[in-house]
């Protein structure tokens, strides 16, 4: 089993950054991908970026390279999301996720555990 939480979600500006937190604890391999994905009311979940545990392989989605940025802190198991230039469409529940398959896919369906959700609003 893999536990994810996440956190750093809020209300900003057209503009601003934020940084999303997803601290993992439980059974966790090098081969595990850790995903995040947004979900916007009325819309299906959407992948936004991805990383592999047990290396430096990231991928992002058309729609925030370039503004967002993947990345992990193996020391305190946690995956960050840094969000720069946010924009209003940007707003949504956000998601990190673990596929223990580790095929790194950008499918929701593909992954096993999911966090919590954390909402993150962009107002212009």
């Amino acid at each position: 089993q893999v536990q994810l939480v996440e956190s750093g979600g809020g209300s900003v500006r057209t503009g601003d950054s934020l940084r999303l937190s997803c601290v993992l604890s439980g059974r966790i391999f090098p081969s595990y991908v850790v995903g995040w994905f947004r979900q916007a009311p009325g819309k299906k979940r959407e992948f936004v970026a991805r990383i592999r545990l047990g290396g430096d392989s990231t991928a992002h989605a058309d729609s925030v390279k370039g503004r967002f940025t993947i990345s992990k802190d193996d020391a305190v198991k946690t995956v960050y999301l840094q969000m720069n230039s946010l924009k209003p469409e940007d707003t949504a529940v956000y998601y990190c996720a673990v596929d223990k398959t580790g095929a790194g896919r950008g499918i929701s369906t593909a992954y096993d555990y999911w966090g919590q959700g954390t909402q993150v609003t962009v107002s212009s």
